[in-house]
């Protein structure tokens, strides 16, 4: 194990950004996101919960795919370049380094995506033990440990201390320059944090039924006229999820040609895969089920049990008619009849 005094993370930082990118959470106006470094930005690991999670490192919320340019009769594509640089992706809580598995589950099955997986083979992650979950936080329930989460490079806050631990090559690699340490103090801070755990209001959600063998109970109930009638549709819940993988294709007339880029969407959308005919879930009732039926019933289902949610809380902290996947467990949870 290795230590960094807080007090000397910026000269840390400022080394690294030399040869690699930096991507970790900084705060700008009163919002911390995660962001690229550079000197001087103001860093805030301490964050619990950053506005958007750090899925935009390899699904960002917009770029660009190809270029076309027409010449007369002559049509040339563009191809755009794919992310072939490594970075490092520094302060990663375990349930948004859960998410990333998730999104590999999307985006690295037959047939990939090679703007995705160029970005996955560049990263270096290095996550951040929580030590004071909120009420919001729920990530148990899906098999995070958020005292211990996984990554290229574990680390905790303890006493303005960084501890960092390596689990591959490439972990050990960036913090071998780093003084060595004993791991007594991060020892003392999981165990106070599991304390906190097993009190938190959501600790123990009840999941039962929310698989492939439920799947019509779940689809049926009459409980979700209920559940969505406060839905705006405004897809905020979407936007700060960090395993929502939805995105819309669009093309742009620059003037000079066409650009063609992605961008993403939101199941919560009125006009969400709207086509000819119209659309297939053309009430906010079945796009708010849509939304959780995916992420708890059809999700894993088809992934070996993996649920599409990772119990960060940010739907819970930013709905604005507080709806939330919580709710939906509450309420549709346990292996019984909902109808």
């Amino acid at each position: 194990m290795k230590k960094l005094l807080l007090s000397k993370l910026d000269e840390w930082l400022t080394t690294l950004s030399e040869t690699q990118r930096i991507i970790l959470p900084i705060k700008q106006t009163d919002q911390v996101n995660f962001g690229v470094y550079a000197p001087g930005a103001e860093v805030s690991l301490e964050t619990l919960r950053t506005v958007k999670s750090a899925k935009d490192a390899f699904f960002p919320q917009v770029e660009n795919m190809m270029n076309f340019r027409s010449e007369g009769k002559s049509i040339s594509v563009e191809t755009v370049p794919l992310e072939e640089e490594d970075f490092i992706l520094i302060g990663v809580r375990g349930c948004d380094e859960k998410s990333f598995e998730i999104l590999d589950r999307v985006f690295l099955s037959d047939p990939f995506d090679p703007f995705y997986a160029a970005r996955r083979k560049h990263a270096t992650i290095v996550t951040l033990a929580c030590s004071r979950p909120d009420e919001n936080c729920f990530c148990t329930n899906f098999g995070v440990d958020p005292t211990n989460p996984k990554g290229d490079v574990t680390s905790w806050i303890v006493d303005g201390t960084l501890y960092l631990t390596g689990n591959t090559e490439k972990g050990e690699a960036l913090i071998a320059s780093l003084e060595d340490a004993n791991d007594e103090p991060v020892a003392a801070q999981q165990n106070k944090t599991r304390e906190i755990l097993e009190k938190l209001p959501f600790a123990h959600l009840d999941l039962n039924g929310f698989d492939g063998d439920h799947l019509m109970e779940k689809f049926s109930s009459s409980k979700w006229a209920d559940l969505s009638e406060a839905c705006l549709g405004c897809g905020t819940c979407t936007f700060v999820c960090p395993t929502c993988q939805c995105y819309d294709i669009r093309d742009y007339d620059t003037g000079r040609g066409v650009q063609r880029y992605r961008c993403w969407d939101s199941c919560m959308y009125s006009d969400f895969t709207l086509m000819a005919h119209g659309t297939n879930r053309p009430t906010q009732v079945e796009r708010f089920r849509q939304r959780f039926m995916h992420k708890l019933v059809y999700f894993p289902s088809n992934n070996d049990g993996t649920y599409s949610c990772v119990g960060c809380g940010r739907c819970l902290v930013k709905c604005p008619q507080n709806l939330n996947i919580v709710k939906v467990i509450k309420a549709l949870g346990g292996d019984r009849n909902d109808n």
